[in-house]
């Protein structure tokens, strides 16, 4: 049987090293949270730990509300979610989450707080929980995911996947390298001649979007978009070029709506003009889907259905931040969407049915798409952990973005640096500063290190210098 025995809540404050321009919001600091859970596992004690940005106006895109405010009610979900973990008993890793994602959204419902909101709360939980599962049982997430020793029951999420096993959905080997998609953010530099002298980073990362393809060899990119016809066309038809001159025809690329239309048929007129007036086939050919284009408040609605059926050229389409329930996928499905991304901040079992309800559907002859997207999720703990979910959900092309708008582990405490260098050297190299910055070469991420882990990060945690919270 499974119990929470302790929890402990950390916090690192982090500077960005050039401000982040997604949707609504400019990143320019963020708090970024550890939680650590020692569980009882029939009588065997083992701790593990989770952790994760506090993103501002992500999880409520609400322009009016206070960052402060935000940060707050992001810590009250985590808290309430171990709150709610104290109280379960539950024979599996599986049982025990799907008794605290249920008692969490009856909360939820009652506080009016959105299921992507408060679920968070529950991923960390759930994260810790994986971590310390894995330890206690001397394996790793790639072989407990495989052997189902989380006791996965896929059919109570989607009930076509009745009677299976993950291991008959989802890769015998995950992938032992993945494309770095490379996120170019509403505001970030094309060039290195266009970064005014006081906004230059000299930290000896690159900034412009030049300047890390050719520094990181970069080939997958996410860009950006916000709705701004005229802009928009002007900034990717700039990029265009750029690929055709860095990359040639060696890149492929998803365009990221971040919610920005409200109004369901405008999106296909941005479209059609977009593809008029920027670059060519060749260029068009290489995009791979478009991210949550439509705001939640209508990228589930019956409208999307009915426009998918009048636009049978459309591109494929994925939901994202509307990916709030177990019921979120089925439904966008049966709406004409090809898919949804995963991040680990969704759930990381949701995320593995949703990965085999896809798969089911790909055997079928279906459209069906899992991209793997970031909420600038930096290491030591939150980007391996997400890293080895993205890769055992045969997952190719996972943007990452933690390292180019954080330096590094610069700001982290010196021993979890250490232990990141030491531990995982196929991921990590030590910057000409010092401290350790991912490793991306030609253009991927090596997982080794990650796959070999319990749960994405190896070694022993000292989180003695970070602040401590109350939880």
């Amino acid at each position: 049987m499974i119990k929470l025995q302790h929890a402990e809540l950390f916090s690192q404050p982090l500077k960005a090293r050039m401000p982040f321009r997604y949707g609504i919001a400019t990143m320019t600091e963020v708090t970024h949270v550890f939680l650590r859970l020692t569980f009882d596992f029939g009588g065997q004690t083992q701790h593990g730990v989770a952790a994760d940005h506090l993103p501002p106006k992500w999880f409520t895109k609400d322009p009016q509300r206070p960052l402060d405010e935000e940060v707050e009610e992001m810590l009250l979900v985590i808290r309430t979610a171990v709150a709610h973990a104290r109280a379960l008993v539950a024979e599996t890793p599986f049982t025990f989450w799907r008794a605290l994602y249920d008692a969490q959204a009856a909360w939820a419902e009652k506080q009016n707080l959105p299921p992507l909101l408060a679920q968070f709360g529950v991923t960390l939980v759930e994260r810790a929980l994986i971590d310390a599962f894995c330890r206690a049982n001397h394996t790793t997430f790639p072989m407990a995911l495989r052997e189902n020793r989380f006791g996965l029951d896929l059919g109570s999420i989607h009930p076509s996947l009745a009677g299976t096993q993950p291991a008959d959905w989802l890769p015998t080997q995950p992938p032992a390298q993945v494309f770095c998609r490379h996120t170019v953010g509403l505001s970030d530099a094309l060039t290195d001649e266009e970064i005014p002298a006081d906004e230059r980073v000299t930290d000896g990362l690159p900034q412009s979007l030049v300047a890390c393809i050719r520094f990181y060899g970069l080939r997958h990119f996410k860009l950006k978009i916000n709705g701004e016809a005229e802009r928009d066309q002007q900034r990717l038809a700039r990029m265009a070029k750029i690929f055709a001159a860095e990359c040639g025809g060696d890149f492929a690329y998803s365009l990221d709506g971040n919610e920005s239309f409200h109004e369901v048929g405008v999106f296909r007129d941005y479209v059609t003009k977009l593809r008029a007036t920027v670059g060519d086939a060749a260029f068009w050919s290489k995009l791979l889907f478009i991210v949550q284009p439509w705001h939640r408040k209508v990228a589930l609605s019956p409208a999307i259905g009915e426009l998918a059926a009048a636009w049978p050229d459309r591109p494929p389409v994925i939901i994202d931040e509307s990916d709030a329930e177990l019921t979120s996928l089925p439904t966008a499905l049966a709406l004409g969407y090809a898919g949804t991304s995963h991040k680990n901040c969704k759930g990381v079992f949701k995320g593995a049915a949703n990965a085999c309800l896809l798969a089911q559907r790909r055997r079928a002859g279906l459209p069906a798409m899992l991209s793997g997207e970031d909420l600038s999720n930096v290491a030591p703990v939150a980007m391996p952990q997400d890293l080895a979910a993205q890769a055992c959900f045969g997952i190719t092309s996972v943007e990452r973005n933690g390292h180019h708008y954080f330096a590094g582990l610069g700001q982290f405490p010196v021993a979890l640096q250490q232990l990141i260098l030491n531990q995982h050297g196929d991921m990590f190299i030590q910057s000409a500063a010092g401290w350790p910055r991912l490793d991306v070469r030609d253009g991927s991420l090596a997982l080794g290190s990650v796959l070999r882990a319990p749960f994405g990060y190896a070694g022993e945690l000292d989180l003695s210098a970070l602040t401590t919270l109350r939880v």
